[in-house]
């Protein structure tokens, strides 16, 4: 699963979600490509604390039955304010138990820092809810200046970073896959 993390207009991260999906496909991946703008949760709307898992909203079925059929997560994460999007905060706070177990990698965008800060912020979240972070990220930065009529044009670096990035996804699933069974 790839999860753009930003819905605003003019965004730049659903071309990058693109690029990562297009090389995900090619190293074998099946993918879900969840853009937030499309699958627009409202704010948190459940009355229950999601760790119950006592869902009343059809759209909170729907969002758990996607999480729970990937076997790992890749957010593309912009850097707001020296941290991630809100939209993304919910979609994650939106479940809990679905996303136990799972290996996360980070694709993130920024200025100079290329979304690390948000990346690093993320952390916290991510362990809490129980997801495995993988110990690979892709940062750009300036990646406004990388995307043209809606294309992301990767420079070398960050091709070989993702695949890393995939390959540690890759090993990682395999090896929790089986812990999630338990």
């Amino acid at each position: 699963m790839i999860i753009v993390g930003s819905v605003r207009p003019g965004r730049i991260g659903l071309p990058i979600a693109r690029w990562a999906a297009s090389h995900a496909e090619q190293a074998g991946f099946e993918i879900d490509l969840v853009d937030l703008a499309e699958l627009a949760l409202p704010f948190m709307d459940e009355p229950a604390h999601p760790g119950k898992r006592a869902y009343t909203k059809p759209h909170t079925f729907a969002w758990s039955e996607r999480v729970e059929q990937a076997d790992a997560v890749l957010l593309v994460s912009p850097e707001y304010n020296h941290s991630y999007s809100p939209a993304l905060k919910n979609a994650l706070d939106y479940l809990m138990q679905e996303w136990q177990g799972k290996p996360v990698g980070i694709v993130a965008y920024g200025g100079a820092s290329g979304g690390l800060r948000a990346a690093a912020a993320l952390d916290q979240v991510l362990a809490t809810l129980g997801l495995v972070r993988v110990p690979v990220d892709v940062a750009i930065n300036g990646a406004g200046s990388l995307v043209a009529d809606g294309v992301f044009a990767a420079e070398s670096k960050h091709d070989a970073t993702l695949g890393r990035l995939l390959a540690a996804l890759e090993r990682y699933a395999s090896t929790l896959r089986p812990l999630r069974k338990v």
